[in-house]
Parts: C-alpha cells; structure tokens; sequence
C-alpha cells in the first residue's frame, strides 16, 4: 500500500487545545452541542437543488465548480480555470471531462495543507461520503469513483443531505429582480426542510454594479412600478421587500465596497438618483448613493423586521484578465481596510438605538475588531457582529476574533456562526469548525478561572444555536 493511500481518518480531537486539563474541558463543552442542530442564515447555496432534488452530477461538479476557495488555491499555482471547467464569458473552450478536473484537482490536494479548506473536504470526503484515504493523484479515480456511485444512490440527494446534517433553517441569497420560483416550488412541495431567502439588493442599489441601468429597468418591470423618481425607486424596493418576505425571508444582504453611509436630504437624495439612473454617474456619486441607500435599507428594516446584514471591504474581481474571461466571483477578491466608527455614523445616529433594528456587521479588516467593531456592538442596541467571515473563516481567524471581541462586546452582541458557503457539503464541516473553536476558547477561560464551567456550557449552547436563531429571527 502506497503513503497516500494509507487510511485516514480526522484525528477527534482535531482544533481543540494541546494542553491535556484544557482539553479535556474542550472536549466536554463540545460533547453538549456537537450534534445541536445546523443554523445556516447566510449562505449562497443554489435553491433549486432543493427545489427539484435531483441527484448532484459528480464529484467535480459537487466539490470543484461551485467553491471559489478551489479555484483561487489552483489558480495560484498555474491551473487554468479552464483546465477546471469554469464556463468562460465569451463561451470558449473549456475541460468538460470531469474525471480529468477531478484528477487535476486530486493531484494538487496537497495546495490545500494547513488551510480550513483541507479540513473542509476531508471531513465531507470521510464523514459524509466514508472514502478513508488520503486524496492523492494515485487514488484519484478510486475516490472519483466512490463518491460518484454514492451520488447516484437516493439518500445523497439533496434534501437527504439536508436531513442527514441535520439542518434546522438554511438561508440562500438572491436578487430582487429574481421570482423566487425555487423557493415557491418547495413550499408547495410540502417537503418540511426550511429553506429561506435572503435580500440582496446590490445589483440595483449599486451603480458600479455590471449592467446596473438593465437592472434598474428589470425592477421596473418585475415591481411593476414606475422607477423615473426617487420616491418611485424606493417604494419599488420595498415592494420586493414584501415579495420576498412573503415567502419566508427574514434577512437582507449588503456586500458594499465600503460600510460608508450618509444621511441626505430628500432633495439631495432624489437629485442623485436622478443622476445615477441617467447613467454615467461619477465614483464618487457611485459611492454616495451606495452610503444613502444602506441608511434607506436600515429603515426599512425597521418598517419590515428584516435583519440587515453588512458586508464591505472586498475589492471584489481584483484580476482584470479573470474577470474579463471568466465572469465575477471567480476567486479574484481581495479584502481591504475598512472604516466603521466616520462610515456608519449617519446610519447610527438615525437608528442605532433603535433595539427593534438588527444589523449584523462583517468584517474581512481584522484591525477592526478591537478598535472599532467591539465598541460599536457593545454599545449601540442596533448593532450585532457578524462571526469571521471568507478569508477569516478558519481555525485562527475564529480564534482572534473571540480574544479581541469577547472582552468588549461579550458574547450576546455576536450572532454564532454562518457558513456563508456555495459549497452545500462543506457546511456541517464548517460548522463543526466553529463549534470546536468556541469550545476550545471557552475551555481555556474556564482552565484560567475568568468563566465558571456551568456558564460555559450555557455560552457554548448560545454560540452554536440560540444567538443565531435570535438574531436572524429562525
């Protein structure tokens, strides 16, 4: 038997502390909630494998297409998105043979050491599918061939995988030009998987945003309302609002370059929009009007009860030559330094002493937790801070930011965790990840006497469910 197929199995006592007293806490703490069900309240999963539950293609198509972690990691040591089969712009050719993206993929496992991704697929490859070797290039086909004729039985369709990890509510996010028609059909379905929708608005609130004038007529037609004014736009937003929220949503999303936002006057507001729906607008208009409609959004919020989420400070499609060939979203985003305590202020003094009001703030500027994010969330009612998100969602990223934020804004002003994934089998992974971070942090406040044992139970509970079902009204 060759070193790489040797039999594998994750070690049990994987991200939990070296030290044996700590430990033994960790492992305690993590018993209680390991098998709590799965809130997963953000997360950019496709409704319509849940909508019709046909079986995944294959292996590629479940693990390679839809995970940007994949493609950046390949990417960045000279494997062609074409070589992985990421349809191209202009319709080019592409590897259509997934056997071949799967071997190229196999064959460069070892990209992934020391990366959350790494304990992702493992734990769907061993847990979910029960392939118990090491992925390598020489047992590419044999895992192919396994996970494939898993595939192809009933109880890995999708709404099986759905029971099996035990997923209490998951939150896709879509559009508001889009008709929701998968969310409808598994309503009708009668199936009792709770599948929700997420609001986001970004491709008619942005007007850098790709084919932003398309979009703003799209809404026209789809609100069926009259967008030629500022008060015509808002109230064909709110409309969507109440579509969406009528068929389960129970949360916006807002993935601006910026968290800016700003308070103008409804003259001031109405002759802005005027220019940017004329197009042509400046960046500088582009970004004052991204700042007015998050403060729009959070009074709404406040009319409607949908949570608000915030998610600025990617520099999203960084790669020009990516982007061109192969479309946004292709693993090319890059974080950026991120201002709070100036940004948000015309939206706080407006409504972050509202308690009635949830926005949940995220992060991708781990300078910001102490110095800004804590403070803010530990003082205004308004305010939650989102778990580490993108490139923090990992093992150390979970880590700093329980130590920076825990001793300001404690534990109630965060929100557990969200997944925030495209990759469906990743998220019992993910979440097991989380569970085993925050068991392990609070084993050691309790080996250090800052926590008595009884409350960290409570804590680990409310890290791994309630405050996610709170805060995102579940």
């Amino acid at each position: 038997m060759t070193a790489s197929a040797r039999p594998f199995a994750l070690d049990p006592d994987r991200l939990f502390p070296a030290d044996p007293r700590t430990r033994d806490i960790a492992r305690g703490l993590y018993e209680t909630v390991a098998r709590l069900p799965i809130l997963s309240p953000h997360g950019h999963c496709d409704p319509q494998w849940f909508a019709d539950d046909e079986a995944f293609p294959d292996p590629a198509q479940l693990f390679i297409a839809p995970d940007h972690y994949v493609h950046r990691m390949l990417y960045s040591q000279g494997v062609r998105p074409e070589e992985l089969g990421v349809p191209r712009v202009d319709g080019g050719p592409v590897e259509t043979d997934s056997r071949k993206i799967w071997r190229r993929f196999a064959g460069n496992f070892h990209l992934f050491r020391g990366t959350p991704s790494w304990l992702w697929l493992c734990h769907a490859f061993t847990e979910v599918f029960g392939f118990h070797e090491r992925l390598s290039a020489e047992n590419a086909d044999r895992a192919y061939d396994h996970i494939a004729a898993c595939l192809a039985r009933p109880e890995f369709r999708p709404r099986a995988l759905f029971a099996r990890f035990n997923i209490e509510a998951l939150s896709t996010t879509e559009s508001p030009l889009d008709d929701l028609r998968h969310h409808r059909k598994i309503k009708a379905s009668g199936w009792r998987g709770r599948v929700l929708t997420a609001f986001r608005p970004d491709s008619v609130v942005d007007p850098a945003f790709p084919g932003f004038l398309d979009n703003l007529a799209a809404l026209a037609q789809i609100a069926d309302a009259d967008l030629s004014t500022w008060q015509g736009y808002l109230a064909a937003l709110a409309k969507r609002r109440a579509y969406f929220k009528s068929v389960g949503c129970t949360s916006t999303d807002h993935g601006h370059p910026t968290a800016g936002a700003a308070d103008l006057s409804t003259r001031e507001a109405a002759a802005l929009y005027d220019r940017v729906r004329k197009g042509g607008a400046s960046a500088a208009d582009a970004e004052m009007f991204r700042a007015q409609m998050l403060t729009e959004m959070a009074r709404m919020s406040l009319d409607d009860g949908l949570v608000m989420q915030i998610h600025p400070g990617a520099f999203r499609d960084h790669n020009p030559t990516i982007f061109k060939a192969f479309g946004r979203d292709k693993g090319a985003d890059i974080p950026t330094p991120t201002d709070y305590v100036f940004a948000l202020k015309p939206l706080l003094d407006r409504f972050g002493n509202e308690p009635s009001l949830t926005i949940i703030l995220f992060t991708l500027d781990e300078t910001a937790f102490s110095r800004e994010l804590a403070p803010l969330a530990g003082h205004y009612p308004a305010l939650r801070l989102g778990p580490p998100w993108w490139f923090l969602d990992s093992p150390e990223g979970m880590r700093r930011f329980r130590e920076t934020v825990t001793e300001t804004a404690g534990f109630s002003n965060t929100v557990g965790f969200n997944d925030d994934t495209r990759a469906f089998l990743s998220i019992p992974a993910r979440h097991d990840m989380s569970r085993r971070v925050d068991c392990a942090f609070l084993a050691r406040l309790v080996a250090e006497g800052r926590l008595e044992r009884d409350e960290a139970f409570e804590v680990a509970h409310d890290l791994a469910y309630r405050l996610a079902k709170a805060a995102y009204k579940l």
